[in-house]
């Protein structure tokens, strides 16, 4: 639908009382417009508590808060409803209303006691919209599950066996009922983990500190914040200063001082202080509520398995249909043929798909992990490589000065603080390390000038008219011919302990070298072990670091089977490619701007719960927990749901040939048939649902501290 069209078909306020609308427009009639993902759109405004949608009428009503900002908000959504919001394949029809379902089964029980004159002019009122829907099947998208059904009724209303028909009709229509009411429950599921992080906020309003609900929070009001709390709308600082952890949304793990006029973001924690802040997006518009965006889009995507699977039971629907033409040609038994017809293997396929991967992605969220899309559970359970970057993965990220080894009678600290001065303004771990190492010490940073960061190497800057290198060795000595011989042992001695070297020149003469050490995760080397016990055959480190300093790492973690060091960038996507191209299935975790090529290229991009927002939009897979061993819990769940689809395809596949066998040797009624059917879809359903959502035994190990040490 173009906008052009969309203008032609406004929404209009059918009824409205405070906190409900109710409104209409054709464009909810377009098959093209997925209905599921415009309510998650509509219900992660703020101030929205349900949606609920009607094609057929055309319809859909809100409860909100009666705000009328809200309200606002809810209106301007419906008028301009975003492009992705349509597919180019339809979308299933709306649930069976509860009131025609108990209809339906009114009038099947009652056909028997009907006069005859009654009886065969409600039949086939009651067949004739399966029927026209099968017709409108059978010319548009041929044989599928609807001209089964339609074929079974149409037999039975034939031959005037208007009690098989209405019961029939009854048993298809509680069916849907409760399949569709499982499915909504699953996308439930998913859809409350769009509620706010925060339930309640403290305002100024009239000069007095209250804490309001989060929902009632609007666009300029003054929120404030303390020690320990999350922000939690994106807006600027208007009194106070404070420290903000913004990891989650930035990747910065050190903390950022913000005062008076400085821009927050939501997500960010205060580690130390207290602001007040103009709230300028709240609500479903933060940067906090760009996750719905991923649920939402996770509604509505099948991963390559579940299409497959859909495609199959398609295949067979023809199969059943020509059994049941066939078995009335050969035996001009109508009922054994409807029998046969009310048998179908799509609906338990089709559907427990869709539910077992949207509750398990509602428990991983619920372990720590958000996967964005069943494409991403399905590949998860199928990777044989995990590829890790190792800083801010693998380790903390956060780099400490150990050792300051001056030479030619300089002082440690005089060595620091040259350091420090030339990186002062240099946004990289290394440089911060080194300068907060300087701030700590209270050392004095001299004067500088002329500075040129040289990306992935170092820092060339000006002190005294004497110019100062600072940076690897191969940038030194390589690049700029500084003699580094005097310290290789000793560079090597401490990359044998496993930290990183950075060499201090001036004036082309080295002046001596400075270790960082990027400690490990505690849980790294148990997490490695744990995803080796879950099917992992090779795990892979990449490193910038320098041989020495990445093996010493390689040999503390246990369990690396491949170590890449000195690498830049740019070479962790084409490493990605070169295990892919060798034949691994493999996913690749990261946290860095540079990470989104190789999070892109592998199968399955893994991002930490501090990553980039680069990275974080870029990865599949995002850890909520700061925890690597939450990657073998989401291991779990996604092989727990792929246990789960085989276990319903083969359950399906079973239950319904059964049944049919029995249908066409005669032994079931049309009415027993399709009870059987659909009894054993429904049962199929709530299996999915009730294993997908069991929580894997590693995360509650992991919550209550139970978890024994692992060793490779």
């Amino acid at each position: 639908m173009t906008a052009t069209t969309a203008r032609r078909h406004p929404f209009t306020i059918v009824h409205e009382v405070p906190g409900r609308l109710r409104l209409r427009s054709r464009r909810l009639f377009d098959p093209a417009l997925d209905l599921k993902y415009l309510e998650a759109l509509a219900g992660s405004l703020p101030g929205v508590d349900s949606v609920r949608t009607n094609k057929w009428g055309s319809s859909i009503v809100i409860d909100y808060d009666a705000d009328p900002k809200n309200r606002t908000r809810i209106l301007n959504l419906l008028e301009n409803i975003p492009t992705e919001a349509y597919l180019s394949g339809g979308m299933r029809g709306d649930p069976m209303s509860p009131a025609v379902v108990a209809g339906q089964g009114t009038a099947a029980a009652l056909t028997p006691f009907l006069p005859w004159q009654a009886k065969a002019p409600l039949s086939w009122l009651l067949g004739l919209p399966t029927i026209l829907k099968g017709l409108h099947t059978l010319l548009y998208d041929g044989v599928k599950l609807e001209v089964l059904d339609a074929s079974a009724v149409g037999f039975s209303l034939l031959r005037q066996d208007y009690f098989t028909a209405n019961a029939i009709v009854a048993l298809l229509g509680l069916g849907s009922f409760l399949e569709d009411w499982t499915e909504r429950k699953s996308d439930d599921l998913l859809k409350s983990l769009l509620k706010p992080q925060v339930e309640t906020v403290s305002v100024e309003r009239e000069a007095l500190e209250i804490r309001i609900p989060f929902g009632d929070l609007m666009v300029g009001d003054l929120v404030l914040c303390g020690s320990g709390e999350l922000v939690p709308v994106d807006g600027v600082v208007v009194d106070g200063d404070a420290a903000l952890n913004q990891s989650s949304i930035t990747g910065e793990s050190l903390p950022v001082h913000v005062s008076e006029g400085d821009d927050v973001l939501s997500g960010a924690v205060v580690e130390d202080g207290r602001i007040k802040i103009a709230a300028r997006n709240v609500g479903g518009e933060t940067s906090m509520a760009r996750i719905g965006r991923f649920l939402e889009n996770s509604l509505r995507t099948q991963s390559a398995s579940q299409k497959k699977s859909d495609e199959l039971a398609d295949k067979l629907v023809p199969v059943t249909f020509g059994l049941g033409l066939g078995l009335f040609a050969l035996t001009r038994d109508v009922s054994r043929a409807a029998s046969v017809l009310t048998v179908d293997y799509s609906c338990a396929i089709k559907l427990a798909s869709p539910v077992a991967v949207k509750t398990g992605m509602h428990t991983a969220g619920h372990c720590g992990v958000l996967l964005k899309g069943a494409q991403a559970l399905d590949n998860l359970a199928r990777i044989d490589t995990l590829v890790f970057d190792k800083t801010g993965t693998l380790t903390r990220g956060d780099l400490m000065v150990t050792d300051v080894e001056p030479l030619n009678g300089l002082g440690p600290e005089e060595l620091l603080a040259l350091a420090a001065g030339a990186e002062e303004h240099y946004a990289h771990p290394v440089a911060r390390a080194v300068v907060s190492e300087a701030r700590t010490r209270g050392l004095p940073f001299p004067p500088i000038s002329q500075v040129d960061f040289i990306v992935a190497h170092g820092v060339s800057a000006h002190v005294d008219g004497k110019r100062v290198l600072v940076g690897s060795r191969h940038f030194l000595e390589d690049d700029e011919g500084v003699d580094c011989s005097p310290v290789r042992l000793l560079a090597r001695r401490l990359r044998g302990e496993g930290k990183s070297i950075l060499y201090v020149a001036r004036s082309g003469e080295l002046l001596g070298i400075i270790a960082l050490r990027d400690e490990l995760r505690p849980e790294a080397a148990e997490a490695m072990a744990m995803l080796k016990e879950r099917g992992i055959t090779k795990i892979v480190m990449l490193t910038g670091d320098h041989q020495d300093t990445a093996r010493a790492i390689a040999n503390e973690l246990g369990c690396i089977d491949e170590v890449h060091w000195e690498l830049k960038p740019e070479d962790k996507a084409s490493l990605v490619r070169e295990l892919q191209m060798a034949g691994h299935v493999l996913a690749f975790a990261g946290d860095g701007v540079n990470d989104a090529p190789a999070l892109v290229s592998a199968e399955v991009g893994i991002c930490m719960p501090g990553g980039a927002d680069l990275a974080r939009e870029s990865a599949q897979v995002v850890l909520l927990e700061d925890d690597l061993r939450i990657l073998a819990v989401a291991r779990d769940v996604a092989i727990n749901v792929h246990r789960v689809l085989r276990r319903t395809f083969g359950a399906a596949v079973a239950i319904n040939s059964a049944v049919l066998l029995a249908a066409a040797a005669g032994r079931l009624t049309p009415v027993a048939s399709a009870f059987l059917h659909n009894a054993s879809t429904v049962g199929i359903l709530g299996y999915a649902a009730a294993a997908a959502r069991k929580k894997p035994k590693l995360a509650q190990m992991i919550e209550s501290g139970t978890v024994s040490g692992k060793e490779c």
